[in-house]
């Protein structure tokens, strides 16, 4: 059963006082939407007087100003992907920590072998349990020559997952997707929210566009993502390629970092390569551009694109889980058919070439983006796990 979204306040007194334990692979040592989404989470709980301790791999230089109590597990460099970093489990320290803190809700984020231990102790505990589901796992193997431990993976992943009282996904596409896989029967759409009042199309500069080498009458078509395989960059160059060719006024903007820049910037040598942004700099890039172009297959959401609309940028984006449940199609941007490099550069030179179009869609983009406040995302969130406190008392009552 999928659950509908509801913003409503708290309805029960959080009566014990929730103690939330927060397992997640990624926190503070990269920047990335998981990270991001779960530390404005937690800053909201705080900001509720709840008490949450977070367990989650830790670096020594940290990407992230973190908010709550982090404990580091231990874990290793992913193979392949050094810059991510997998839980291995509880050390003996951990342990410690989290039986003083003594939580009666456990939250896990990732699906490793850190999750799995969590996993156990909320079992061997009886402590009710809640996880989501940030990353799209089966749809990364293609990228990495791995298809064949797909049914392995999706094995896997039912198995664990089966296991919550709830599973948390950001999107309606998403939840579809899970429960045509049988992940789930007890799933729950948390949706993303946006600052609206950081990303915003009034702050745009004609001079800076200027200044980083975009002429007056050139469309700025803007990327933003980690630099990585699996966000289909080699689909993007080809795109924009095609798109340049059909119309010269187009410039590409990138914004990130990763391991497949070089390749890019090989790819698309006349791109505007700005590197990693944040904060009021991102939010000047997205205000500064035209058109936002997003090809990635594999979202469970696409916070960037929630930015992108509110910054008032049409976007074009492939017709896939997590865009699907953001972009109407002729609306407020353009879905484009999955891997077609035609479709996608035709969709492109379309809205590059009508300002008018353009026009009307940045408002109708931005209005999808007022719609998604972080505040109610959050009231709804915590009363599910209100809920599934409450379901735990009563089944307490029946035994």
């Amino acid at each position: 059963m999928v659950y509908p979204v509801t913003f409503e306040p708290p309805r029960i007194s959080p009566k014990p006082q929730l103690r939330l334990a927060l397992f997640t692979g990624s926190y503070q040592y990269i920047r990335d939407g998981v990270a991001l989404t779960l530390n404005r989470w937690v800053n909201y709980l705080l900001s509720q007087n709840i008490s949450v301790m977070i367990f989650s791999p830790t670096a020594k230089h940290p990407a992230l100003h973190t908010t709550g109590q982090l404990i580091s597990a231990p874990s290793i460099a992913l193979p392949g992907r050094s810059e991510y970093r997998m839980g291995i489990g509880f050390s003996s320290s951990m342990k410690r920590e989290l039986a003083q803190f003594d939580p009666n809700l456990i939250h896990i984020a990732t699906p490793d072998l850190l999750g799995i231990r969590a996993l156990e102790y909320a079992k061997a505990q009886d402590i009710p349990m809640v996880m989501s589901y940030h990353t799209h796992f089966t749809a990364y193997l293609k990228y990495y020559r791995l298809n064949m431990f797909e049914a392995s993976a999706w094995k896997y992943l039912t198995w664990f997952y089966g296991q919550a009282r709830r599973v948390y996904v950001p999107t309606q596409s998403m939840a579809e997707t899970l429960v045509d896989r049988s992940l789930s029967d007890k799933i729950e759409i948390w949706p993303r929210g946006v600052d609206s009042d950081l990303f915003r199309p009034e702050i745009r500069d004609n001079a800076w566009r200027r200044q980083i080498g975009i002429k007056d009458d050139e469309i700025a078509v803007l990327f933003v993502s980690r630099l990585v395989a699996e966000k289909n960059l080699k689909l993007l160059g080809q795109i924009l390629t095609l798109a340049m060719q059909m119309n010269r006024r187009i410039r590409p903007v990138i914004v990130g970092e990763g391991p497949a820049r070089k390749e890019l910037q090989n790819t698309l040598p006349s791109a505007i390569f700005l590197g990693q942004q944040n904060g009021n700099d991102l939010a000047k890039v997205y205000a500064c551009c035209d058109v936002f172009l997003f090809p990635s297959e594999t979202e469970t959401f696409g916070n960037v694109t929630l930015e992108a609309l509110a910054a008032g940028l049409p976007v074009i984006a492939a017709d896939a889980t997590g865009s699907r449940s953001l972009i109407t199609n002729e609306h407020n941007g353009f879905l484009a058919e999955p891997l077609d490099v035609t479709d996608f550069a035709a969709k492109l030179n379309l809205i590059s070439e009508n300002r008018q179009l353009r026009k009307r869609m940045s408002a109708q983009a931005r209005q999808t983006a007022l719609l998604r406040p972080w505040s109610q995302i959050h009231q709804s969130l915590l009363q599910s796990y209100y809920d599934v406190l409450a379901e735990g008392f009563r089944d307490e009552a029946a035994a």
